[in-house]
């Protein structure tokens, strides 16, 4: 049996078991009085390292995230073991409600613009009303703006588009492990030629392992089913250290893009290769607007 066959059969045993253990309407808004508790801190920030984690920003929270990429270790003491060439992405993440959450960033790896959302569909509980797991939605759009060398075609603006739509399902098993399987599909506007598909279906697997209150130990792999020549699986790993209001993630990885296009489809690295990659990311959380609950309380 093909691997993609293998995850795509564990993912739907995982749900299929779990929403079997317990007789539970999912999707039911009124609880019947059934007491329950929402489960939180799946992983430490709302990426696992490239790829979302099924965690949002708070109601009212900006997210202030800087990403930086270092060049491959392979290059040698030359470029300085990858320290000289970086790439990096800014980007902005406003939490709407506490199940929609919203972005935009800037990547100077090919110019990029991207832009997202992302909405909680289901949220994992323990207590009389026990869902096991939670499922998000996320939808994102990828904008190129790097000149194309000169050719006889002259792309339309829509041509530099891409899409991806992702299915995040993951549960908080305990105190200490974290998993998520991600399930995705990358849209181009515009390929290369007519043998090249538009669509690019791919699974990811997550996880964070915690060590201590404040340090855990994440990896992130997507398995592409659908695969251009010449580009490899994208792995990951990584440790996040949370120090109050930041987040500071420590990641080695074969891939130094960060959006859904470069990072899972078109990672050039192999780590059998050695061309892996240092990076980091640096996150500040900012209170814009207090919740209801809270206006009129000094904080």
């Amino acid at each position: 049996m093909h691997i993609q066959k293998i995850l795509f059969v564990f993912s739907l045993t995982f749900i299929v078991f779990k929403v079997n253990s317990q007789s539970v309407d999912l999707f039911a808004e009124k609880y019947n009085g059934q007491s329950s508790n929402i489960i939180t801190a799946t992983f430490k920030s709302t990426r696992v390292v490239n790829g979302q984690s099924i965690e949002n920003v708070g109601t009212g929270i900006m997210d202030f995230r800087i990403s930086h990429r270092f060049g491959a270790i392979s290059q040698g003491s030359y470029n300085l073991f990858g320290l000289d060439q970086a790439t990096m992405r800014i980007g902005l993440d406003y939490g709407i409600t506490n199940r929609l959450m919203i972005g935009v960033g800037r990547s100077t790896y090919e110019k990029q613009y991207d832009g997202f959302l992302k909405y909680k569909i289901i949220q994992q509980q323990d207590g009389e009303r026990y869902i096991p797991f939670g499922i998000s939605y996320v939808a994102s759009s990828i904008y190129k703006t790097l000149k194309d060398l000169s050719t006889s075609y002259v792309p339309y603006a829509s041509d530099r588009f891409s899409f991806a739509h992702q299915i995040l399902i993951a549960s908080k098993i305990n105190d200490f492990v974290s998993v998520q399987l991600t399930p995705t599909l990358v849209h181009y506007n515009l390929v290369e030629n007519n043998t090249i598909p538009n669509d690019f279906k791919s699974i990811g697997i997550s996880s964070r392992i915690r060590l201590s209150k404040r340090v855990n130990v994440t990896s992130e792999y997507f398995h592409r089913i659908d695969k251009l020549a010449g580009y490899y699986n994208p792995l990951s790993l990584g440790i996040d250290i949370e120090t109050g209001g930041h987040v500071f993630q420590l990641h080695v990885s074969n891939s130094n893009g960060m959006t859904e296009r470069t990072f899972i489809n078109e990672t050039t690295g192999s780590w059998a290769k050695g061309d892996l990659c240092f990076g980091f990311n640096i996150t500040r959380a900012f209170t814009i607007k207090k919740p209801k609950e809270l206006r009129g309380i000094k904080w």
